[in-house]
This record gives C-alpha cells, sequence and structure tokens, in this order.
C-alpha cells in the first residue's frame, strides 16, 4: 500500500457537505495540485447522513468538535476545548466576525452547509497560512467550481427537506453555466423553523428564519488561470433563544470576495458587513423592568497574497495577509409603555477596531521516502483601539470610566508583535503505519468583547467590562499520534498537550490581581491554563456490505493559576455508526454519547460562574437511510433521537440579559423524523 495514502494528517481531514445524498464508505485521498491542497492528506467522507441548521452544527459531527447552544440557531463550535477566536473560521476565504457581543451569531452562523462544495477541519495548529492564533483549529468552509467544457455547460442540483420536530422547511438550489472561458453560478438556501421540543415534550425557543443568495462570476481563460468575484447575501430573521434574555430579530451579512489564481500565484480580497439586531420584547413577552435593544455593526474587509515555490519534491509558500475588524454596539434602554427605547444605556463596543497584518512562509519537504517534515513561521503586527471610550452613555458614565474602575487603565491605541510557528514531523513505519508530531507555537490577540466590551449596570454584578490591559494569549503546543490501516480497516489515535501563557479568562470580579472591584462584574483577566487530551478513530468494513466506524475525543483544561477547571469544557464525548450499504442504498445507525461532566467552574464567588451545573452523560440513537432513485435522485430519511431521550451537551452560555447574566442550559430536540430529497444534473 501506497504510504501517502495513509497519511490521513491526522488532524486534518475534509468533509463534503454536498456528499450527504451519496452512499458512500470514508476513503482517504490525497490532493497531488499543489494549487488546490498542497500541505495535507485528505480524509474524504460522507456525513454520516446529518441534518443541520448551520455550519456550527454541522461540525458538531466531527471527533473532536462540540458546540455551544443558545437557540435552534447559531451553534458556535468548540475544537479541543477552545472556541470563539482561538478558531480561525474561514468563509470560502472570508472572516465573517458577527455582531453579536454573546455571539448569537457566530462565523458558522453565516455558513449554510448545502451552499458549500466542501469543509477541511485542521484541529490543533496544522498551518501558519490562514491567519494569526488558530490554536484550537481551522475550518474552511469552501466553493470550488470545477472547469465547464463545452459538451457540458450546465450543472445543477436542488433539494428540500422536512424535520418533523419543529416543522422545520428546507430547500436549497445551486445552478452554474458556462465553458471554457468562464462561469456564472447562483446558489441559494432557505429554512424555516418553528420552536422544537425536548424529550420531554417541552418547548424550546429556538424559532428561526435563514435566507442566503450567492453569485459568482469566474473567468477561466486557461486550467492554471482563474478569476473569481462574488457576492453572498445572508439573511437571518426573528432569531429565538431559550438561553438568552434577547432574541434577534435582525442578523444581516452581505460578503464581497475577488480571488485569481494564476500557477502558484493566488490572491484574494473580501469584505463583510455584518448588521446585528436583539432585543428583550418584540418577538416575547417583556418579563424585565425596562425595554432593552442592543444594535450592532461588524465591518471585515481583508485579503491574502501568496506564492507557491516547487522546488524539486519541495514546495516553499511564503505570503502576506491583512485584516481589519470595526464594531460598534449601542443598548437603548426604555420603559416598558415605550414602543422602542430611546436612552443609550451602554456603549457595548465603543467603535473598535483591530488591525493585523502578517507575513508567513510554509514549507512542506518530504525526505526520502520514509518521512515528511513541515516547517512554518509567520509574524502579526496587531494594532487596536477603541474609537469612542469616551463617550458618554446613561447616567454620563464612558467606557472608560468602567476600564479605569475595574482595570485602573484607560483604552488607549495598543500595538503587538506576534511570533508563531510549528514544525511538524512525519515517519513511515511500514506501509501500513506511520507516526507523526508537531510541536508549534500560536499567538492569538484578544478580541473586540474581551478588550473594549462595556456593558454598564447600577447592580456591579450586572455589569460585563473588558479589559484594555490584556496581553495576547501563547499557546506552546506538542502533539503525537499513530495512524494504522489495513485492506479493510483503519485507526488514527492522537494525543495533545498546550500550555498557555496569559490565557484570557472570562471571570467575575473579586479583587484578583489587577482586578479593582470585588463586585462579581464580568470581567477577563489573564491567567495561566493546560489542556491536554486525545482523539481516537477506527473505521471497520465487516465483509462486504457491513461498515462501523467509532470516534472518541476528551479534553482536560485546567486553570493553573487558580487550579480550577476552565468552564465550557466538554467532557469525553463519542460517535458510533454501524451501516448496511448496496448499490443504489444504504441503512445506517448512529450513537452520539457524552460522559457526565464533574470539571466544573460553578461558583460565582470563587470562580467564573460560566457552567451551569454538572452534567450527566447521556447516549441518544439515530437511525437513518439514503436510496439513489433512477439517474438523478437521490431520498434521504431517518429518525434522531429515536427513544426522545431528554439531555444536553455540557457546553453552553452566558446570558446576554443584564438583568439575568447566568448561564442558561439549553435542552436537545426530543424525536425528530426528517426526509431530504436532492436532484442533480
Amino acid at each position: 500500500m501506497d504510504r501517502r495514502k495513509l497519511a490521513i494528517i491526522i488532524g486534518s481531514f475534509c468533509i463534503s457537505p454536498q456528499m450527504l445524498a451519496e452512499p458512500v464508505l470514508p476513503t482517504v485521498t490525497v490532493e497531488e495540485d499543489y494549487l488546490i491542497d498542497k500541505h495535507h492528506s485528505q480524509l474524504a467522507t460522507d456525513t454520516k447522513q446529518v441534518t443541520a441548521v448551520d455550519g456550527g452544527d454541522f461540525l458538531r459531527n466531527v471527533t473532536g468538535i462540540s458546540g455551544t447552544r443558545m437557540g435552534g440557531h447559531g451553534i458556535d463550535p468548540i475544537i479541543r476545548g477552545q472556541n470563539q477566536t482561538r478558531l480561525n473560521i474561514l468563509l470560502d476565504g472570508a472572516y465573517v466576525h458577527g455582531g453579536c457581543p454573546n455571539r448569537m451569531d457566530p462565523p458558522t452562523a453565516y455558513a449554510p452547509v448545502e451552499t458549500y462544495d466542501q469543509v477541511t477541519v485542521m484541529r490543533g495548529l496544522q498551518s501558519v497560512m490562514y491567519g494569526s492564533g488558530g490554536s484550537g483549529g481551522t475550518v474552511l468552509f469552501e466553493r470550488r467550481t470545477a472547469h465547464f467544457s463545452l459538451d457540458k455547460p450546465l450543472r445543477a442540483q436542488a433539494g428540500f427537506g422536512y424535520t418533523g420536530n419543529a416543522g422545520r422547511k428546507e430547500s436549497f438550489a445551486d445552478v452554474a453555466a458556462g465553458n471554457e472561458m468562464g462561469f456564472i453560478r447562483g446558489i441559494a438556501s432557505y429554512m424555516d423553523a418553528d420552536n422544537y421540543t425536548d424529550g420531554q415534550d417541552r418547548e424550546v425557543r429556538s424559532a428561526f428564519n435563514n435566507k442566503s443568495g450567492t453569485l459568482i462570476l469566474g473567468y477561466t481563460p486557461s486550467k492554471n488561470t482563474r478569476l473569481e468575484l462574488s457576492y453572498e447575501a445572508n439573511r437571518e430573521d426573528d432569531v429565538l433563544f431559550a438561553g438568552s434574555g434577547m432574541d434577534a430579530p435582525i442578523s444581516d451579512n452581505d460578503t464581497f470576495r475577488v480571488k485569481f489564481q494564476q500557477n502558484h500565484l493566488k490572491a484574494e480580497i473580501y469584505r463583510s458587513n455584518v448588521e446585528h439586531v436583539m432585543d428583550n420584547f418584540s418577538l416575547r413577552p417583556l418579563t424585565s423592568p425596562m425595554k432593552m435593544l442592543t444594535d450592532t455593526t461588524s465591518k471585515t474587509k481583508g485579503g491574502r497574497l501568496s506564492n507557491d515555490f516547487v522546488l524539486d519534491n519541495k514546495v516553499l509558500t511564503v505570503g502576506v495577509d491583512y485584516q481589519k475588524n470595526t464594531r460598534h454596539a449601542l443598548r437603548w434602554a426604555g420603559k416598558p409603555n415605550m414602543p422602542t427605547p430611546t436612552s443609550l444605556q451602554s456603549i457595548m463596543w465603543p467603535d473598535v477596531e483591530l488591525e493585523q497584518i502578517g507575513l508567513f512562509g510554509e514549507m512542506f519537504m518530504p525526505i526520502g521516502e520514509m518521512d515528511v517534515l513541515k516547517l512554518g513561521i509567520r509574524y502579526d503586527r496587531v494594532n487596536s483601539v477603541a474609537n469612542a471610550a469616551n463617550q458618554t452613555a446613561m447616567g454620563g458614565v464612558a467606557p472608560n470610566q468602567l476600564y479605569q474602575k475595574y482595570y485602573g487603565k484607560k483604552a488607549e491605541e495598543q500595538d503587538e508583535n506576534n511570533i508563531g510557528g510549528l514544525i511538524r514531523y512525519e515517519h513511515s513505519l511500514t506501509n501500513d503505519s506511520l507516526v507523526f508530531a508537531t510541536v508549534s507555537r500560536s499567538v492569538r490577540t484578544a478580541d473586540a468583547s474581551e478588550r473594549y466590551l462595556s456593558g454598564n449596570h447600577n447592580m456591579g454584578k450586572m455589569r460585563w467590562v473588558g479589559n484594555p490591559d490584556l496581553a495576547p494569549e501563547k499557546h506552546h503546543q506538542i502533539e503525537l499520534g499513530h495512524a494504522w490501516q489495513g485492506e479493510a480497516w483503519q485507526m488514527t489515535t492522537t494525543t495533545f498537550y498546550n500550555d498557555v501563557s496569559d490565557f484570557i479568562l472570562r471571570d467575575k470580579a473579586r479583587g484578583q490581581a489587577g482586578i479593582l472591584q470585588s463586585d462579581l462584574a464580568t470581567i477577563y483577566r489573564n491567567v495561566d491554563a493546560r489542556l491536554f487530551g486525545v482523539e481516537w478513530e477506527a473505521t471497520l468494513q465487516w465483509q462486504q456490505n457491513w461498515t462501523s466506524h467509532l470516534s472518541l475525543a476528551y479534553v482536560h483544561a485546567t486553570n493553573t493559576t487558580d487550579n480550577r477547571p476552565i468552564a465550557q469544557t466538554p467532557p469525553l464525548e463519542g460517535l458510533f455508526n454501524l451501516e448496511y450499504h448496496r448499490d443504489n442504498w444504504l441503512v445506517g445507525s448512529r450513537l452520539r454519547f457524552a460522559t457526565q461532566q464533574n470539571r466544573i467552574d460553578i461558583s460565582n464567588n470563587a470562580g467564573s460562574g460560566q457552567d451551569v451545573q454538572p452534567t450527566a452523560g447521556f447516549g441518544v440513537l439515530d437511525l437513518y437511510a439514503n436510496a439513489n432513485v433512477g439517474k438523478y435522485t437521490t431520498v434521504q430519511l431517518g429518525l434522531d433521537n429515536v427513544f426522545d431521550k431528554t439531555y444536553a451537551y455540557h457546553v453552553n452560555r452566558a446570558n446576554a440579559d443584564p438583568f439575568n447574566p447566568d448561564p442558561v442550559l439549553v435542552n436537545e430536540m426530543g424525536r425528530a423524523a426528517w426526509l431530504k430529497v436532492k436532484v442533480r444534473y
């Protein structure tokens, strides 16, 4: 067996959302084309017949990825115990930073999976080419339009689906036409859902409406030259959240992209605009003493330029990337009898600008027949400023007064010079077995909320205040693993250890070092931390028609400064699939399970209070089937949570309601039958 077909890389694999309709077994492929993917082998597999409301929900079916739930939409992924800006998530090459300070709309909320051709997951730091940080991992949602020929000028696919619990209706269409010189491609999706019920038939606030449309124009004068212009619009309306005291009547995103590629030169430019509104009265009965409304904007522009230098069997990639994110958020308050709040209560994001420019280089270098070495290094220059830090809100309070009150420091323009890199080595023991190791350093700057958030309140424990004096996180990681592959089976084991200096911890103000108040306000501070864990996957083909797959993932996270667990760390989680497949159809079952989580940070008086409670383990059984009907049509159907179990993932997010900032654990959906039909031409 060719050893390169064994190189699963081990922390990196690729899933095609369009493979949902394909009854195929997991296969290992190696992409030889340097213009597409030069640095790592990829595991191309089906998605085990899942239904997903957005990109975050889709990712929860990948080993080592969990996700926090606040409602029916906006699942925020967690990889190796790390989330938010510890992950680099790119949507067809663009960074899309959401508009909600409490992440009702993480980047994956703007990623309807049916509109993408491929999703690549890199667990941990596997490359320096996709931005600074990325200590938890990198996720690439990609659209790849293949070249057209004169004899096949049209490609089209469309589908619709329905999920009984929540009455979720969904549809999509993807049509492209072209010739050897260029193409035009249009993609649209629609999803509408009511509130779902949990295993005890209790209604969970989770309704939403989502629409998206994408237009791509391509110029392809040769196979080595491509120019693409695209515009994408996402519209999320009336999104309800059981895990928050507010809902989101509006979350809109518009993204513009320009891509150019010629031989080994690649250039990309993008601009993303997000408008987000959340309130506590328009979509729910008012239960608070005041109406509250927060309107925000998040604008991101950036790009990257890189070139591959092919030297014999070596590939050196050098490049530069740029990103600037501007965020502004105002929270308004008003009496219950007012139609709309009109008093400026807090300047949540005071016109924050985070700008960074990075230089990177990465070398992929086979050594003989049995070894592969990859080296990477990057430098990032980061600038941050809060332009409206002196603007006053209710009571004459400005963000700078809050920063001064809790940290003794006002917001000033700051610069950082950050250096990261990696060394990765793979060695084949035999044609069927290899070992691998990665040593890396990554540096993550504080995001807009961690550094500049300024949510005020008369009561200290209801305040939420960023820290303008935060140092950037420094992650030093080592990853070790072993991969085997036989004629009918394959297995991969990966262990990792992450020592973090200046970990940015969301905490409660108790007069700790550097914190001037003891009023239990939500604050941020630097601590040291340690994370380690293991991921294990095995696939076995039984005889000719039976296949099983088992995966396990565990992470252990500790705040070593205070000697307590880090909140929002998932327990041991896993998936077990058993499938029977024939030429044109398959049937399968999936067991999703997690153990109990007792390593929690629950106390407001002695900890961060970001966990709700210890959580029990669970096991949930799903059934599914897939059949190709004729040449062009695929029908899928399934029954999720067969035994109507009441359960929730341990991870959750704290409430965005200033009158009730405690975290909420949101139950998952109860029994749900679903159907999907797809037609391709």
